[in-house]
């Protein structure tokens, strides 16, 4: 038997987990019928509350909950930062959770804030990168967002949830132009999963692009992979068997070209002479590696700022946009180009 939540007796009730809330505080603006539904499904599952849900009212604080899929990912630790950073600028504090990718953990992470009277909640990671959107997340983020305003990186089909996204075609056109201009026509995608909303996007337009300038798409220089340093080691591994080696690598992040870039060299290449590499993120790990990455930046002081404002004027009943997109811009070091500026 699973634990029940309020988000399971308002779903079976037909009603807003907000309105099970005020069944329980014993609030008076819940309409006698519904009370009386709600009620006899807490009676029905012996529901008992813990001690802060039992002190639940719809006072909100001033605080923002932010969801990452792990803020040991660089990508979302910079994220992260920027957003604490402009929550406190706005008056706001923040409270992290980490979903480490699993849906289940997300459920509970979404009761945890709204036990907690967030303002709001900006999701980054887990199912809102999903290219197709879970259905049970779905309905249950249409229970929390009925009282709690919802700001994602990615999408969540069938609800309100306000999107603030990275440019993925801006970004794939910015590594490939530069790859190309630099003479590169067998380029690899190294590492990611098509099933993520950001790299399919990525991966549409890198075939797009291949197309534009009458290069030969090669499906064995498309490499699946994890977002780490290993799903990169892995992904270069496999691109070593290809009969022809690409000359140029993509790397779905800056984590998995740390991987990559330890199987070229210990293959006993040389970047970027024998293959250039190159990523997205432009973490801080882009200017530790050796030799430096080249990278896609996402402008987090900004990307940060817009998932920020965005909570918050929600959360004050202004106007918001559902989406918006954050325009990312190529930061070019010697992962790509040597010291003399060329290949």
């Amino acid at each position: 038997m699973k634990n029940i939540t309020i988000y399971d007796i308002a779903r079976e009730a037909g009603v807003s987990a907000a309105t099970v809330s005020r069944v329980l505080t014993n609030n008076a603006n819940v309409r006698p019928e519904k009370k009386q539904k709600v009620q006899a499904l807490i009676e029905k599952y012996n529901f008992k509350p813990n001690a802060m849900a039992k002190g639940l009212s719809d006072t909100k604080s001033k605080v923002i909950g932010i969801m990452v899929a792990d803020v040991r990912n660089p990508f979302y630790a910079e994220v992260f930062v920027a957003c604490e950073q402009a929550a406190e600028k706005a008056g706001y504090t923040v409270l992290l959770c980490n979903s480490l990718g699993e849906t289940d953990r997300e459920k509970q992470q979404l009761e945890l804030f709204y036990e907690q009277r967030v303002s709001a909640v900006i999701q980054l990671g887990g199912r809102v990168d999903d290219l197709v959107s879970d259905t049970d997340y779905v309905e249950i983020v249409n229970q929390f967002t009925s009282n709690i305003p919802v700001v994602v990186n990615g999408k969540l089909d069938g609800t309100l949830c306000y999107q603030v996204q990275i440019d993925a075609v801006k970004a794939m056109d910015l590594l490939m132009e530069h790859l190309i201009d630099l003479g590169h026509r067998r380029i690899a995608l190294a590492s990611g999963r098509l099933n993520v909303l950001s790299t399919f996007e990525k991966y549409q337009r890198y075939k797009q692009i291949l197309k534009n300038y009458r290069i030969d798409f090669r499906d064995e220089y498309v490499v699946a992979g994890k977002y780490n340093y290993y799903g990169g080691y892995e992904a270069m591994e496999k691109l070593f068997q290809c009969e022809e080696l690409p000359t140029a690598v993509i790397a779905i992040n800056d984590y998995a070209a740390l991987g990559i870039m330890h199987s070229i060299q210990e293959h006993g290449l040389r970047i970027p002479q024998d293959i250039a590499v190159a990523s997205y993120d432009n973490t801080q790990l882009s200017e530790l590696l050796s030799p430096r990455l080249t990278s896609v930046d996402y402008q987090y002081d900004v990307f940060g700022s817009r998932l920020v404002e965005a909570a918050v004027t929600a959360s004050e009943g202004g106007e918001v946009s559902r989406v918006q997109m954050v325009t990312p811009k190529l930061m070019v070091r010697e992962s790509t180009v040597s010291e003399a500026g060329n290949l």
